[in-house]
C-alpha cells in the first residue's frame, strides 16, 4: 500500500469514526432535534437507541486490529444506515440541507472502505 493510500485510508476512518461516535452519542442520549427528526422521518424513538449502539460497535470494528470479516460487516452496516437515512430524507421532502451530514458519512464510508490496507480486508480463497 503506496504512502498516499495509507494516508487517505487514515483521514477518511478518523473523520468516518468521529462521525458515527458523535452521532451515536446524541442518538443514545435523544436530544430533541433528534426525536423531532427521527419523527418526521416516520421512525419509531426506540430506533435511535439501535442506531446509536450500532454505530459505536461499529466504529469499535473498524478501529480494532484485525477481524477482517467483522470490519466487512461494520462498513456495510454504515453504508446501509446512512444510504438509508440519505433516502429518508429525499422520501419526506427534507430540504436538502438535511442530507449534507448522511451523504458525507456515507462518501467517508466508501473512501474508508476502499482504501482499507490488505491486512484489514477479508481475503476470499
Amino acid at each position: 500500500m503506496s504512502k498516499t493510500n495509507k494516508i487517505i485510508y487514515w483521514i477518511a476512518t478518523l473523520w468516518l469514526s468521529l462521525g458515527m461516535v458523535s452521532t451515536g452519542i446524541v442518538q443514545l442520549i435523544k436530544l430533541q432535534e433528534e426525536i423531532d427528526m427521527i419523527t418526521r422521518l416516520g421512525y419509531p424513538l426506540y430506533f435511535l437507541t439501535l442506531l446509536g449502539i450500532w454505530k459505536l460497535l461499529g466504529v469499535v470494528a473498524i478501529l480494532v486490529p484485525k477481524y477482517p470479516l467483522l470490519k466487512e460487516w461494520a462498513y456495510a452496516g454504515f453504508f446501509f444506515s446512512m444510504s438509508g437515512a440519505v433516502y429518508s430524507h429525499i422520501a419526506v421532502s427534507d430540504p436538502w440541507s438535511e442530507l449534507f451530514g448522511p451523504t458525507l458519512l456515507l462518501v467517508l464510508t466508501v473512501v474508508s472502505w476502499y482504501f482499507r490496507p490488505a491486512d484489514r480486508k477479508f481475503a476470499t480463497v
